[in-house]
């Protein structure tokens, strides 16, 4: 049974307004990596997070405790306790969640998926809730006090109707984030970009470790090489943009390293060299977006590319 039932607390009215989000009564449902580093992060920011559901119980028990005045329960009971409900739960889920949940007339309901539409929602904007998305752009690890630390200064896309989009972004600027107004019909575009910069990087770096691993080293050596190297083009990624501080043979116009490169990854793996023949593709159109390439050079590379990779 739940707890609220057993305490007879009754509905709350709406009580939230955007300029005083520490006024609200925050609830989740769902209890994962995402839920534990907004959670703690709303909490530390001064808005209460009283009341948490999830699939797993020990989950939502575990994530109640680290907060005060935080209680476990099922979704019905974060609907009805809550002002605003984040739904923090697999994208698979969150369309049932919406139509099984009996939302009421002022309630605030956010989606945390990066993919879903905010439509998914619908059921508990046809029950009177205010319905929106809010995204944040960051990759939680399985350590809290890591994820915790990751959300200040990310981006969140947050899509919603006023006064839920004001309430929204008054919520990540309490979290020390950037929030970003997602038109309609972006959101899945929005989503794929971020993996670029997360998943395929460690796609990316799966092969480079393979090659590292073709002489016989180690992951852990590769690593230990390659992330000094990715961490500094981090860091000029952030100096001069995308096109500007791209590094490598590709930017030089040196169609000569280009062409060593395909000969030993085609030894390796074809597909491997397929890969990087494709990448060097769009290195190519990068070089030249940025001044680095005049129209010669980047023929001299792209004749490279078109051979045969032999010897």
């Amino acid at each position: 049974m739940d707890e609220s039932k057993k305490s007879g607390e009754s509905a709350r009215p709406a009580a939230w307004t955007p300029s005083e989000p520490s006024a609200l009564r925050v609830g989740f449902i769902g209890a994962g990596r995402l839920a534990r580093a907004l959670s703690l992060a709303l909490q530390a920011a001064g808005v209460p997070v009283v009341r948490v559901a999830s699939r797993s119980a020990a989950s939502a028990r575990a994530l109640a405790e680290s907060l005060p005045d935080c209680r476990p329960g099922d979704p019905a009971g974060v609907a009805r306790e809550c002002d605003l409900v984040f739904l923090t739960s697999p994208d698979a889920l969150i369309a049932g969640i919406a139509q099984a949940v009996p939302w009421r007339p002022g309630q605030a309901v956010a989606h945390c998926s990066g993919a879903t539409p905010v439509a998914a929602l619908r059921p508990a904007a046809e029950a009177g809730a205010l319905i929106g998305g809010f995204h944040p752009m960051q990759a939680f690890g399985a350590d809290p006090g890591a994820a915790l630390a990751s959300l200040p200064g990310c981006t969140v896309a947050i899509e919603a109707e006023p006064p839920l989009d004001a309430l929204l972004h008054a919520l990540a600027r309490r979290l020390g984030c950037v929030g970003l107004n997602l038109p309609p019909g972006a959101r899945v575009r929005y989503h794929a970009s971020g993996g670029y910069a997360s998943q395929h990087v460690h796609a990316l770096l799966a092969e480079a470790v393979r090659l590292w691993q073709s002489w016989g080293a180690t992951e852990r050596q590769a690593l230990d090489a390659l992330l000094p190297l990715l961490r500094g083009t981090v860091e000029s990624l952030a100096r001069s943009g995308v096109a500007a501080g791209m590094p490598g043979p590709v930017s030089r116009g040196d169609a000569g390293t280009v062409r060593l490169h395909r000969q030993a990854l085609q030894a390796v793996d074809p597909e491997m060299r397929d890969l990087y023949d494709r990448l060097c593709r769009r290195g190519v159109a990068l070089a030249r977006q940025a001044g680095r390439l005049d129209a010669a050079a980047a023929e001299g590379v792209e004749r490279v590319l078109d051979a045969p990779p032999g010897p």
